[in-house]
């Protein structure tokens, strides 16, 4: 059988000899892009250019624009007047925050002053120390924020880039003395309205039906709520008080006259918000059960249940004596939540099968790469969507439409994602399997509940009555409110974090002795997390020193999670990724990513403290506006960063000797090593080879030899992403993006096929010559775990990203987010394009001299 690649070169001339297939013009429908996800680890590519303490030499491309963007006054002034333009952006989110505050807020007053007249009368529904107790400072945080509403509003009416607003929010923070009254007041107000709604039926029918106006323009329009509900609002808010002034001060300039008021205000609102953190993460309730016993919720969380091979979302409450799976619903026509409960374990009953789960099992039912990247799309062009909808001022209508589509795709993909398996078993013999998309949690669950079970001694079965009353309470008990959806954020939430973030783990220490240590990834992506990278197992030791650099895609993410494990190789098996299947997890700890502290493009050391084991790390932030772009040819000599055409004329070779070096060497060691690509290689040693081809060093070869395989890997890796235009050229990429886009499969074959031959020889040939050894990688799948989804997700952007980058924000800029979902939709469709050639078909070879020209003996 000829091998792919020679087929496809067949395939090109046969084309351009014979003419395109008919059908080739028709007008087409946008088909569905596909986005990234990979298998187990997903891909991580490297950045071995900047690392602190471990390369001192050859910056790289990123580095260096960066550098001379700074330097360009030009581009400094178009910087500094996006970043005052963003200040109007951020202040008009405030304003719409604060006045749906202020609804919630007015819907608590709404019922005091009749309430208190009523408190007069021979029958009062409360007296007034019980009205004054519940409703607590509502009266004066209402007049705070609505004197800081009426005094933010004229100024962001009548903008200008000097406009001054720090004041106002140094007087709002120099205010949370408020807040500190009633979150000390807060639990005794909760169980003063639990139980005058016990005691009194009016009330109880007044607590559940509160209305807040939606929104300013519908004054008629409301939204029913419960008074706990908004009770918990300023709870809710104050946590979130640095969120908005971090955000504000990203986008003031330092030489800006609000700049240290924003500052102050910042200060004093940390300050403020670490001195009660403790007290109000999370709310714990309890209710009482026979005997005077007190029955606690410990934790709660959506997951998603196996049922008999379908999934299915569900809501798990760990209470203090027993585990409750429910399923929410809501009543037709109506907001109100109700639970019903699918089953519950006493948890002396309950216990942990022992089965693999490191790795999906294969009874799990699957949902393809691709199928997951579909709904993403969808996601990202809703989001974009609804933007538009809303500079265009159309009506709510149609934005709730959208809303509700990007609810239910949000859903869907969050009920498909998960793939590891958390199983429990009961005692008297039925077992139940969750499906996560972490580690972490399933750690997390395990560990809450086995420290638990060291607390209860004695099984017990809760009568029907006992359990309808149990699953009740589940409403009012819940921590978490809501299905971890962007439709469901509060407009003052950060949206996250969008672009690349390069993290180094150094070392760690405080094991208690010698074993294998290795260290994963996690990031929030979508609404959930996801496994991004794995350091390699070092052996035999106490105090690990890995310093292996990695580059993680951020996609709306707040949170980087860590996880340390010691590799248990199974003796009996021979293969590495049978002795997976006993890893045990060290420790585990969580940074959170805070937007004003990693714009600083310099490197941030920190410490992660887990289970008395410390784990030193290094963390740089780069955006997405400055991470992607390809730097301008500035030399002639060596190789990285000079244009291929001129490598290979130099080299009086078809294809760049570091290509066809690398390759090779992969071939030969690499095409069963597991993540090949995929998993990062070391930063100095890619260093290293990128100096060495630099200086056509003739020992380049005895230097491959002796490195790890993935370092050769991410040097192929860096030779592409450095080219100063891409492998597929700045002139045909947007003819790339629109061939794929096209739904007629023989109008879009014969498109791709003729845009690929018109390509310079140079980079068709290297890309034919690149094609054939990644189908050859995937053909490994079953061992390296790459197939050519993964593939194209490692490379499609890196060969595709053209050199400049349009900007893709409308003349009447929207929110910041259709930037970032731009930006997805099109490292999607760099991705589809690639995946596209890996999955061609062969066809008969009609012209054999012109395959041998490009097959000639010089590649």
């Amino acid at each position: 059988q000829e091998p792919l690649g020679r087929r496809l070169i067949v395939r090109l001339f046969f084309y351009a000899t014979f003419g395109t297939p008919p059908g080739y013009g028709c007008a087409a429908d946008r088909d569905e892009e596909q986005r990234r996800h990979q298998d187990g680890l997903p891909y991580i590519d490297d950045s071995p250019s900047s690392s602190p303490n471990l390369s001192s030499k050859g910056r790289g491309g990123r580095d260096a624009l960066a550098a001379g963007t700074s330097e360009s006054t030009k581009g400094g002034e178009l910087d500094l007047e996006k970043g005052l333009e963003m200040r109007k952006w951020v202040l008009s989110g405030i304003l719409a925050s604060e006045e749906t505050y202020l609804s919630h807020l007015e819907a608590l007053l709404l019922p005091m002053k009749p309430l208190k007249a009523a408190a007069t009368t021979s029958q009062p529904v409360l007296t007034i120390q019980q009205i004054e107790t519940i409703f607590f400072k509502v009266p004066e945080l209402y007049e705070i924020h609505k004197d800081f509403y009426d005094g933010l509003l004229p100024r962001v009416q009548q903008w200008g880039h000097q406009q001054r607003v720090g004041d106002l929010f140094q007087k709002l923070a120099s205010q949370l003395g408020v807040y500190r009254a009633f979150v000390d007041n807060y639990g005794v107000a909760m169980e003063t309205a639990e139980k005058c709604c016990q005691a009194n039926a009016q009330f109880a029918e007044i607590s559940e039906n509160l209305r807040a106006r939606s929104n300013k323009d519908s004054k008629d329009q409301t939204t029913k709520n419960s008074l706990e509900t908004l009770l918990y609002k300023p709870v809710d808010r104050v946590t979130r008080s640095t969120l908005v002034l971090h955000d504000l001060l990203k986008h003031t300039p330092p030489s800006h006259p609000d700049h240290p008021l924003l500052q102050d205000a910042l200060r004093i609102s940390q300050n403020f918000l670490s001195s009660i953190n403790e007290e109000i993460t999370p709310r714990r309730q309890s209710m009482t059960v026979k005997k005077g016993e007190h029955r606690q919720l410990l934790k709660d969380s959506f997951m998603v249940e196996l049922v008999e091979g379908a999934r299915k979302l569900r809501h798990v409450f760990l209470f203090t004596d027993l585990l409750l799976c429910a399923k929410l619903k809501k009543q037709s026509g109506s907001k109100t939540q109700h639970y019903d409960c699918k089953w519950y374990i006493p948890l002396t009953d309950l216990s942990f099968q022992t089965v693999d789960e490191t790795e999906a099992a294969p009874n799990l039912p699957l949902v393809p790469d691709e199928e997951l990247d579909a709904m993403k799309i969808k996601i990202s062009q809703i989001k974009n969507e609804i933007q538009r909808e809303k500079r265009a001022n159309k009506g709510s209508k149609a934005i709730e439409r959208l809303k509700k589509k990007l609810s239910e795709q949000e859903s869907l993909l969050l009920l498909m994602s998960p793939n590891m398996a958390f199983r429990v078993h009961n005692r008297n013999g039925k077992s139940y399997t969750f499906l996560i998309s972490s580690d972490y949690e399933r750690a997390e669950w395990r560990e809450n509940i086995r420290e638990q079970q060291k607390k209860c001694f004695k099984s017990f079965s809760l009568t029907s009555v006992e359990l309808q009353m149990l699953t009740n309470s589940c409403v009012k008990l819940q921590t978490v409110h809501n299905i971890p959806l962007t439709i469901n954020k509060e407009d003052d939430e950060s949206p996250g974090l969008y672009g690349f973030l390069n993290v180094i783990v150094h070392s760690a220490t405080g094991f208690k002795q010698s074993s294998n240590l290795y260290c994963t990834l996690e990031v929030d992506s979508f609404g959930y997390f996801v496994n991004k990278a794995k350091t390699r197992v070092y052996r035999d030791t106490a105090e690990p020193n890995w310093n292996e650099e990695f580059e993680i895609e951020l996609e709306g993410s707040q949170t980087l999670r860590i996880l340390c494990y010691e590799k248990c190789y199974n003796k009996t098996k021979v293969t590495k990724e049978d002795g997976e299947n006993t890893d045990r997890i060290m420790g585990k700890g969580q940074v959170q990513l805070d937007p004003q502290a990693l714009q600083d493009k310099d490197w941030q050391r920190t410490v992660i403290t887990m289970n008395g084991i410390e784990v030193k790390l290094s963390v740089k932030f780069t955006s997405r506006e400055f991470s992607l772009k390809r730097m301008p040819s500035r030399k002639q000599t060596g190789v990285f960063g000079v244009k291929i055409a001129v490598v290979t004329k130099r080299e009086r070779s078809k294809v760049p000797y570091i290509v066809r070096q690398c390759v090779e060497e992969i071939e030969r060691r690499g095409m069963e090593e597991v993540g090949i690509y995929r998993v990062s290689g070391v930063a100095t040693d890619i260093q290293a080879l990128k100096a060495a081809f630099d200086a056509n060093n003739k020992d380049v070869s005895v230097m491959m030899s002796e490195m790890d395989v993935n370092a050769i890997a991410g040097t192929l890796k860096l030779y592409f992403r450095e080219l100063p235009e891409p492998l597929f050229t700045d002139e045909f990429y947007p003819n790339f993006a629109e061939g794929i886009a096209l739904s007629d499969p023989v109008a879009k074959e014969s498109c791709m096929l003729n845009l690929l031959l018109s390509l310079p020889e140079a980079n068709l040939v290297t890309f034919l010559f690149l094609l054939d050894h990644l189908k050859r990688v995937a053909e490994k799948e079953t061992v390296n775990k790459m197939s050519l989804h993964n593939l194209a997700t490692v490379f499609g952007p890196t060969l595709l990203r053209p050199s400049e980058k349009e900007s893709k924000l409308p003349a009447t800029p929207g929110q910041p987010i259709t930037m970032t979902d731009s930006w997805s939709l099109e490292v999607m469709s760099q991705v589809q394009v690639l995946l596209y050639f890996l999955q061609l078909e062969a066809i008969p070879a009609p012209d054999s001299k012109r395959q041998s020209v490009l097959f000639s003996t010089e590649v």
